[in-house]
């Protein structure tokens, strides 16, 4: 995988660093400590109650990402995770915003961007990202990192391409709302390498590591 990476990473020409993040959702803790065995330090899970067992479970210093829906009454959970990728509302951000500052601390986000406009897909319209960008500078407890998506299953390439550099074009929203949003979390199983072509600083691999979930 990490081969496949650098040669998509080398024929798009973004020059960016890639993180592989191993989705372990539907695995055991030793998933998880595989994934560390192999060299990958960064570990994605959908659900907070999953990975909490899976926190308790695994004595490895990996990264937990969050990559799943989040309920706003779990906000305060989210803030055992290294970085939350599915920031998909205002609403949300506020709650994980008021949850953090109780708690005095930050918390690292992406903003879940819908680019392809499935109604199955979570996320924000592209169209609202500027004006969203301006009202997250007011919640000062969120780092917004930048964008994550999710490109349609069974797309073709064109359409795929489409997706990510839609999402490229919220980050750079972003980036002149004023955050600091440098990362592309897209691409998985079957287009990480496409995704990885367009940008992307994350990508997010379950099935070519794991197998088929359970």
């Amino acid at each position: 995988m990490r081969s496949r990476i650098a040669g998509a990473r080398a024929r798009g020409g973004h020059g960016q660093e890639v993180t592989l993040i191993a989705v372990t959702k539907t695995h055991g803790p030793e998933a998880v400590e595989a994934a560390w065995a192999a060299g990958v330090a960064d570990v994605g899970e959908n659900k907070v109650q999953e990975a909490e067992t899976k926190m308790a479970q695994v004595s490895v210093p990996v990264r937990w990402h969050l990559i799943g829906h989040l309920q706003r009454n779990k906000a305060r959970n989210a803030l055992r995770f290294d970085l939350v990728h599915s920031v998909d509302s205002e609403r949300l951000a506020v709650a994980l915003h008021d949850a953090a500052e109780k708690a005095d601390q930050s918390l690292e986000v992406l903003l879940q961007v819908n680019v392809s406009g499935e109604a199955s897909k979570g996320g924000v319209a592209p169209s609202d990202v500027p004006a969203l960008a301006e009202r997250l500078q007011r919640l000062s407890r969120l780092r917004v990192r930048g964008v994550m998506t999710m490109a349609p299953f069974e797309a073709d390439e064109a359409a795929l391409r489409t997706v990510f550099s839609g999402a490229r074009a919220a980050r750079s929203a972003l980036q002149q709302g004023g955050h600091p949003a440098e990362w592309l979390s897209m691409g998985m199983s079957g287009d990480y390498e496409i995704a990885v072509e367009e940008g992307a600083t994350h990508v997010r691999l379950g099935t070519v590591l794991f197998g088929s979930r359970t």
